[in-house]
């Protein structure tokens, strides 16, 4: 059990952000700082410096104070977010000093000198005001684009770094979800449909790809144990993830037995409710080693859009962004669909994989759900899909996602992917989705 003595600020939130993180025991003692709290005798013989955060891990009965030291800690203590090979290790310890030693001090030092005591020394306001815009004066962009935001993201960000724009662009995506009710949260991501006509007659996203999947159904006479075997495969990959959020093996028994959600998808057809982040970098290839000696080379990239709402489009069966989207990006990577050894699809619900495996060209219209009954896309088969666990199992915070899939296929060309790592890993697919088919990415990644 950690003791976490802290209080609302920006420093003192990096030790519990770290805890959630990690997922470690921890208890909360405040101290409000407002009211000197802080020089209590018995916070002092925890922390002499008197400031928040600081920890007591019953464990050991260690005490340490100073945020750095206890991210350090708790990083070394669970192994986790912490990187194994010495160069990257050390690249880790520079940021969080600069961190620490740099952009924190100099912010902490403006908003004691501007807002708190405006006046006193002009001297003081100037100098750290301008040094607070010179580290910070690097552009922030928010992109939206519902389940595909972080695809949508990492494509922009491409484009700036391969025109010269920019040479170093950090995308993150991050979702905070399991605050609110479940009911609450089919409501905010049902905002990302059409509003207009399916949201006002009260169509949710489990209700929209139920469709989809009766009609597949219908044309293509896909079961029930087709969707299952997807759900099935996932779990099975997850409960392989140290990273996922449902790390649980499921039966085909289980999965066709599901609490039913919105006929024909059970509980087991739809994705989670998730909390996440996932980053990645980009840098031209002469700056890579830089950073790392595996770095990840794009070889395609391509989003495209279509209707937003289902009595729009030509076929429900079919994501056409999603078509389109991954011949754009084979033709700029110069493969075609046989060519892809692995993917990561936007299974949001099993039918969505199915259907995406479709469209990629991966199998013949209709053939998808078969494929996944075979075993074709299981860690051994043929060509696996979802090694992560997908959003069935991993998770589906819905900013995080896109970024994550990035991950998840970089890790496996890295042979990182430990218990998952499948055979042939040098060139992988992720397809992220937004409404229901609003919007595509499609991103081919291959070792540099």
């Amino acid at each position: 059990m950690i003791e976490l003595y802290t209080w609302s600020t920006p420093n003192g939130q990096k030790a519990s952000i770290m805890l959630e993180e990690l997922g470690l025991p921890y208890r909360v003692h405040p101290i409000d700082i407002g009211k000197d709290h802080q020089f209590h005798p018995d916070f002092l013989a925890i922390a002499p410096n008197n400031k928040i955060p600081a920890i007591i891990d019953t464990d050991n009965g260690l005490r340490l104070m100073e945020s750095g030291a206890i991210l350090l800690y708790l990083a070394e203590k669970t192994g986790m977010l912490w990187p194994q090979d010495f160069p990257t290790k050390w690249r880790v310890v520079e940021w969080l000093m600069w961190q620490m030693g740099g952009a924190g001090p100099f912010l902490g030092q403006v908003h004691h000198f501007v807002k708190f005591n405006p006046g006193k020394s002009a001297y003081a306001e100037e100098r750290y005001t301008k040094e607070a815009r010179r580290l910070w004066g690097v552009p922030a962009v928010r992109h939206e684009a519902a389940c595909a935001s972080g695809g949508a993201a990492f494509a922009h960000a491409v484009a700036a770094v391969a025109a010269g724009i920019h040479d170093l662009v950090l995308v993150v995506g991050v979702e905070k979800m399991t605050s609110q009710p479940t009911a609450r949260v089919a409501e905010i991501l049902a905002g990302a449909g059409d509003m207009s006509g399916e949201g006002r007659v009260g169509a949710t996203f489990p209700a929209l790809f139920a469709m989809i999947a009766r009609r597949h159904m219908y044309q293509y006479g896909t079961t029930r144990e087709h969707l299952a075997a997807v759900a099935v495969k996932n779990h099975a990959n997850g409960a392989k993830n140290p990273q996922a959020h449902m790390r649980k093996v499921i039966t085909m028994e289980q999965a066709l037995a599901g609490k039913p959600i919105s006929e024909p998808l059970t509980v087991y057809d739809c994705s989670l409710i998730s909390d996440g982040a996932a980053a990645v970098m980009l840098a031209p290839l002469d700056r890579a080693s830089e950073f790392t000696s595996k770095p990840i080379r794009i070889l395609g990239i391509a989003q495209t859009s279509d209707h937003v709402a289902l009595d729009e489009k030509d076929d429900i069966t079919a994501f056409r962004a999603v078509r389109a989207a991954g011949e754009k990006a084979y033709k700029m990577a110069g493969v075609g669909p046989n060519d892809i050894q692995f993917a990561e699809l936007h299974d949001c619900f099993t039918i969505a994989e199915i259907i995406a495996a479709e469209d990629l060209g991966f199998v013949k219209k209709g053939e998808g759900g078969p494929y996944a009954l075979a075993g074709c896309t299981s860690l051994t088969g043929a060509r696996p899909i979802n090694a992560s666990g997908g959003l069935k199992a991993k998770g589906h915070p819905v900013g995080a996602t896109g970024v994550a899939q990035l991950c998840d296929v970089s890790q496996q060309i890295r042979g990182e992917a430990e218990e998952r790592q499948l055979v042939r890993h040098s060139i992988g697919l992720a397809q992220n989705l937004g409404g229901s088919g609003a919007t595509a990415v499609v991103t081919i990644l291959g070792a540099a």
